[in-house]
């Protein structure tokens, strides 16, 4: 009776964390019939943006009034896939103006955090969420980037990311 109790335990919680978004846990039972230690499960998000980007831009990408710029609606991201790239790659500082307003703070540079293929799902996401309709950036096209400004050693301006083609 315990172990198949045991097992229902299991599989309710298995088909619980599948369900929100979760992998498969590794779940086991030892030979009397307990869960093992072995149950826990890992989040495997097709993108980045909820670990990296939502603390500041929010999980609906309307940013955070006078401190970090909306993405939704944003011509910044929506615009050449360069930029985005560029300023995920090496960070933002300075005035920056989105959607008519100013914004003045900094972003943290992603390059040696986030590879070419996490960086490019993650603004594929960002450019197709939200209302935003632009193209999917391929990490083909974050490699490309990387390499063109791999001696770039400060963060972008608002005026150097409008010189980008």
């Amino acid at each position: 009776m315990l172990i198949n109790v045991a097992r229902s335990v299991a599989t309710g919680i298995a088909a619980l964390i599948v369900s929100v978004g979760w992998s498969a846990p590794r779940v086991a039972l030892n030979a009397d019939g307990r869960l093992s230690h072995t149950l826990r499960a890992e989040r495997q998000p097709a993108n980045k943006y909820e670990q990296v980007c939502a603390a500041c831009h929010q999980a609906t990408g309307v940013g955070v009034e006078g401190a970090f710029p909306p993405l939704a609606g944003s011509s910044w991201v929506t615009g050449r896939a360069a930029v985005p790239i560029a300023i995920v790659l090496h960070g933002l500082q300075g005035p920056i103006d989105v959607s008519g307003k100013t914004y003045n703070s900094a972003m943290t540079p992603w390059a040696t955090v986030m590879t070419d293929a996490e960086i490019a799902a993650t603004l594929t996401y960002a450019r197709s969420s939200w209302g935003n309709r632009a193209s999917a950036v391929t990490t083909a096209q974050v490699r490309a980037v990387r390499a063109r400004f791999a001696t770039r050693t400060t963060p972008w301006t608002a005026a150097e990311l409008r010189a980008i083609r």
